[in-house]
């Protein structure tokens, strides 16, 4: 296996042994691949995905953006879905990826839009 996707495994169990989503204050997951961003609000008591939203979502889609812009748009659209809920705290899951770039742009889109980490 490519020893850069076994290193990034090992930070996500490192961080996963830190971060836990409840039904109260979920986990606010980012996963990054080269193309699209996907963001999800997980409840970890019962293993349950309460909210979703990707880059390859029309509204997203359909505008003409860089990837760190979309990634902002991602952040908010999830952020909106979080609030329809009832939620507006959350704990950030960067997913093993820096902190900087898209998954940065994902946080700043979420908080913009009233959600607090």
């Amino acid at each position: 296996m490519n020893s850069k996707l076994v290193q990034r495994q090992k930070i996500r169990y490192r961080i996963r042994k830190k971060v836990a989503g409840t039904a109260v204050k979920p986990r606010l997951s980012v996963f990054r691949s080269n193309a699209e961003i996907y963001a999800q609000l997980i409840d970890d008591d019962n293993a349950v995905t309460l909210a979703a939203t990707s880059s390859r979502d029309k509204d997203i889609a359909a505008q003409k953006v860089t990837k760190v812009e979309k990634s902002k748009l991602v952040g908010a659209a999830i952020a909106r879905k979080a609030i329809e809920l009832g939620l507006n705290t959350v704990v950030f899951d960067r997913g093993g990826n820096l902190y900087h770039g898209r998954v940065k742009s994902v946080a700043d889109g979420a908080r913009e839009a009233g959600l607090q980490f």
